[in-house]
């Protein structure tokens, strides 16, 4: 049976969606309501707001939005009662003792433990006679003992059948080993994913096991295999170190891989993680400016580490957060370098890095050199002038500006114009990008949760404020039930949602956004919640109210018209009614 009413209305009393919200996003008020930048999707200007009033939270920006637990569900990657539970245990509150049928729930749990179970076996053997050369491999690395059992490192042995049969031994099923993706499958049957590979687990923010990455003890190839998508992981979602980097300040540095983060945490610097197995992408920039203020870029110094330094540069800096950027002497990547010079060189290194402006700008040094001549002095300017237009503050650039002034014995005056042409080039252009990608974004969401909006826009649209002011004033359900027959709402899932309305109406059941997240998609939760804070922008009247029937009635019956073949005289002069009520 589902959760009781009652207790989704005590949890959504006991946790404040401001509070809650605060703990991942900086707020600021706005009236009645609370703004920051979307945890979502990079933004510079702040488009996310909170609804204390309702519990509700939406972005204009992207799209999403819902109520409390949607928002939990979307920010930690639960799923429905995992969410819950969240929120119960933030509360002190017990989980009532029926509970909804939970299967996957209790299947990400099991593949939880599956990971936790593989992560104890692989370190076990690290320690067998199997396992001595992946323990030699670990500390020719540098590794200690102290290190080794902080990342609970391990070892995969040689063997098809391995963890598969450990596995077994403790109650896990093949599904389970499959969903994990410590298992594959073939004609003969089961075998481990991770085979005579060192193995290093992958730690949620929580605690949980949730994926492995496997290296090679020799040059065969593939060099690394990582867990790929599973039930509780997605390499987006993640960055390797973070369970631990989180508690270390508001700053992170950010490296190319787990086994330089593993080498940085043994020096000290324990703020630093990774991306997994994949490029940086905006999920990753997103989840790390709700952890720092201030990132320090460490990448490798070839063709691909530059690239991806590049890239992760832009990302991070559409967060809002600041950025620096570490050079390593001779190319060597933080592993390396640590391993021929002590923690504080590469502390020094560190404190001496430059923000992201000056590194790309010494980096168009070194493509322009030397800069004694007029051309390589012209191109130079030409490519810093376009990337000063496109820092966000006046101040910023000013500054940037007497640098390269001073710099090339330029006039100051004459940088600045040429700025201020590329800027206004630009910005026009950025702002409209900015404008489209964001209403594109809001109305996919619209969009996927009621496909059929695009077909009948104008039902759409007063189904919509309809729902919206039914939402807010439940006290006038009954009239509009009694007006408007389910039936004749033309949108497939704004039927639905105007049935399940008036049906929780007549019986008495609680009518509020909370009670909606068990059922409906996160998606479809942020329409919805667009819906009711549409609503909450107007002021409904009890004449509105009954012009959205009018309209949804007219289109329906309009619908109906379209659909039949030929119409009687009496047909075609009702026709003409509802048209001349639709020019009114």
């Amino acid at each position: 049976m589902a959760l009781p009413e009652s207790f989704i209305e005590e949890l959504s009393r006991r946790n404040s969606i401001e509070d809650v919200v605060s703990s991942y996003v900086t707020l600021r008020a706005r009236g009645r309501t609370r703004v920051g930048l979307c945890p979502f999707h990079g933004e510079k200007t702040p488009s996310f707001t909170v609804y204390p009033e309702n519990n509700s939270f939406y972005c204009f920006g992207c799209g999403a939005g819902g109520d409390l637990i949607t928002f939990v569900r979307k920010i930690e990657h639960l799923d429905y009662m995992d969410a819950v539970k969240f929120l119960a245990d933030r509360a002190g509150m017990d989980m009532p003792r029926a509970e909804v049928d939970d299967t996957a729930a209790k299947l990400r749990r099991r593949v939880l433990e599956a990971n936790r179970e593989a992560a104890r076996f692989f370190h076990e053997m690290l320690y067998t006679p199997q396992g001595a050369t992946a323990l030699n491999y670990y500390r020719s690395r540098g590794y200690s003992d102290r290190t080794i059992r902080r990342f609970g490192l391990g070892y995969a042995p040689n063997d098809f059948h391995a963890l598969v049969n450990h596995l077994r031994s403790k109650g896990y099923r093949d599904e389970e080993m499959l969903l994990a993706w410590l298992a594959r499958k073939s004609e003969k049957g089961l075998y481990d994913s991770f085979r005579n590979r060192v193995m290093v687990p992958i730690i949620d923010v929580r605690g949980n096991v949730i994926a492995f990455g496997g290296r090679v003890l020799d040059d065969s190839k593939p060099k690394y295999i990582n867990t790929g998508d599973t039930p509780v992981f997605k390499k987006t979602n993640n960055l390797f170190a973070l369970n631990i980097a989180k508690d270390t300040g508001r700053r992170l540095i950010l490296c190319e891989g787990y086994m330089d983060v593993i080498a940085m945490h043994q020096a000290g610097f324990t703020d630093a993680v990774a991306a997994l197995g994949t490029s940086f992408t905006n999920d990753h920039a997103n989840l790390i400016a709700r952890y720092a203020d201030e990132v320090i870029l460490i990448f490798d110094a070839d063709e691909a580490g530059q690239k991806g330094a590049n890239r992760a540069m832009s990302m991070l800096r559409n967060t809002g957060v600041r950025v620096r950027v570490v050079r390593i002497p001779d190319g060597k990547d933080p592993d390396e370098y640590l391993r021929h010079h002590p923690p504080e060189a590469l502390k020094l290194l560190i404190d001496r890095s430059s923000n992201d402006v000056e590194y790309r700008l010494s980096v168009m040094r070194q493509n322009f050199a030397p800069l004694d001549s007029s051309e390589n002095k012209v191109g130079f300017l030409k490519e810093a002038v376009r990337l000063i237009a496109g820092l966000d503050g006046p101040v910023e650039r000013d500054v940037y500006a007497s640098k390269l002034a001073q710099e090339l014995g330029v006039s100051k005056t004459a940088i600045l114009q040429q700025i201020e042409d590329a800027l206004k080039k630009t910005q026009r252009a950025k702002v409209k990008r900015r404008l489209r990608e964001d209403v594109q974004r809001s109305e996919a969401v619209a969009t996927r949760a009621n496909p059929e909006a695009l077909r009948h826009v104008r039902a759409a649209t007063a189904e919509e404020a309809l729902i919206g002011a039914m939402l807010r004033y439940p006290d006038r359900i009954a009239e509009v039930a009694e007006r408007l027959p389910e039936a004749e709402v033309v949108t497939a899932f704004n039927r639905r949602l105007y049935a399940e309305i008036v049906s929780r109406f007549r019986q008495g059941a609680l009518i509020e956004l909370s009670v909606f997240s068990a059922t409906y998609s996160a998606d479809e939760m942020a329409y919805i919640t667009s819906l009711v804070n549409a609503a909450s922008s107007r002021s409904d009247s009890r004449e509105d109210m009954l012009k959205y029937i009018d309209v949804i009635r007219t289109e329906y019956s309009l619908l109906g018209f379209g659909q039949a073949g030929t119409m009687s005289d009496e047909e075609t002069r009702r026709m003409m009614e509802i048209l001349r009520k639709m020019k009114q």
